[in-house]
């Protein structure tokens, strides 16, 4: 580890063994550097298909364009051991496989680009607010229509109604996203106490964006920094683009009726461009203790990372987040004070009231967007949470002492954040 006072979880001894270069074919294989031209040979030897497409519709450069300055960062600063390069490796190749037969679906049913996704809602705040739990929530309602994690990575072909969407019935694809989604569970121990991930359930928006190769996915999982720099500074219209035709392949073969529910914290940061691409969208946002946010954001993206990576800097890597979530906070408080977005656009909840009463915090959202929370969708939001208590996976422990951080000096860094929307501090370890 460099320059940290927070250490991972042991590994398994079979993680220590190919991380050290003691499993050969595996070292051979996957110890070798990134190199674009061969990512997008293999993609298309191993589909068989040639076009990558360009329905993202004239990012700069294209999507090679930031796959290059993601392939040049992760060689120059990613630190990765061999399990990093097995994973980035195979999820750069996922992406490409999906853009091949995403251009190929397009081809063969261009109409599909006609397909109107309205009035989307779009949940989103700092990470470790809540977002994922409301997410899931509002999947607990028929009325709504919320990506699974298999269908925002692979999503061609579409499902179909009646199929696995709707009665549970195998896919081919589900096993295979599965164990792709369970790498990290299996290799950090106590990973699912902080943020449970499958095939089967709700899954953010970055994946579907990655397709074009401008996400906060990739910052999430590697040290990254020259990207995430870029990317900071980058028109992300192109990445809701690709985003769009995603949901508008899922959504191919159902009736309309169904309402997209859709999530990922860094929509928060770019709203501009979410609304540019879907004008008529709403957007629910949760507010939670910075102080909480912080040190729990910082303690798992460091488990994250220290799965791929053997020096993992827990400071510069909280730092990090400090910055970039000053900045998007910031922005959205001088937002919702300007009246360049209407302000019944928004909702806005907090994460201790969604605690004391979650049913109560969805009833509230759905009478600011006009929309009916049936019995029905209460009863299965009820029987959700009922099978899943708070600390089910063990619980997610962490000091903001870890990664370096005084809690003075963010009070008064996010002071102007809590202050317009008033959240609340919140008591014990932070």
């Amino acid at each position: 580890m460099t320059g940290q006072d927070w250490t991972p979880a042991e590994p398994d001894a079979w993680v220590r063994d190919v991380n050290a270069g003691r499993v050969p074919l595996l070292a051979e294989e996957y110890g070798r550097p990134l190199d674009v031209a061969d990512l997008l040979g293999e993609a298309r030897a191993t589909t068989g298909l040639d076009d990558f497409g360009d329905f993202d519709f004239g990012a700069p450069g294209g999507f090679e364009e930031p796959l290059r300055i993601l392939v040049d960062s992760m060689e120059a600063e990613g630190r990765l051991n061999v399990l990093g390069r097995y994973e980035i490796r195979q999820q750069i190749l996922r992406l490409l496989q999906v853009r091949l037969h995403i251009a190929r679906y397009l081809r063969d049913d261009p109409g599909v680009l006609d397909e109107p996704v309205d009035a989307p809602l779009f949940v989103t705040g700092a990470p470790r607010t809540g977002t994922s739990i409301l997410h899931a929530l509002l999947a607990q309602d028929p009325a709504n229509r919320v990506p699974e994690s298999w269908e925002f990575l692979r999503p061609v072909p579409p499902p179909q109604p009646g199929g696995v969407d709707e009665s549970g019935a195998d896919d081919p694809r589900i096993p295979v996203v599965n164990r792709e989604l369970r790498l990290t569970a299996m290799i950090a121990p106590g990973f699912d106490a902080m943020h449970e991930r499958g095939a089967r359930m709700p899954k953010e928006c970055i994946s579907a964006q990655a397709i074009a190769f401008l996400s906060e996915d990739f910052p999430g999982k590697f040290r990254v920094p020259s990207y995430a720099a870029w990317l900071a500074s980058c028109d992300m219209r192109p990445a809701y683009r690709a985003h769009k035709v995603v949901l508008q392949i899922l959504q191919r073969r159902y009736p309309a009726g169904r309402r997209w529910v859709l999530k990922a914290p860094p929509h928060l940061g770019t709203l501009d461009a979410l609304l540019d691409t879907y004008p008529d969208a709403r957007v629910a946002v949760t507010h939670r203790d910075p102080l909480k946010v912080l040190g729990s954001l910082a303690s798992l993206l460091a488990t994250i990372h220290a799965t791929h990576s053997d020096a993992v800097d827990a400071p510069e890597l909280a730092r990090t987040q400090v910055d970039f979530y000053a900045g998007v906070l910031n922005r959205y408080t001088a937002l919702r004070r300007s009246d360049r977005v209407p302000a019944e656009t928004f909702h806005d909840s907090h994460y201790a009231d969604f605690l004391t009463d979650p049913i109560g915090t969805v009833g509230a959202l759905y009478e600011r967007f006009g929309r009916e929370l049936t019995d029905e969708a209460k009863d299965a939001m009820s029987a959700y949470l009922a099978g899943r208590p708070r600390g089910k996976h063990g619980a997610h422990t962490y000091q903001l002492s870890d990664f370096r951080l005084d809690a003075a000096a963010l009070r008064k860094e996010f002071a102007d954040y809590s202050a317009y929307f008033a959240v609340p501090e919140e008591g014990g370890a932070a």
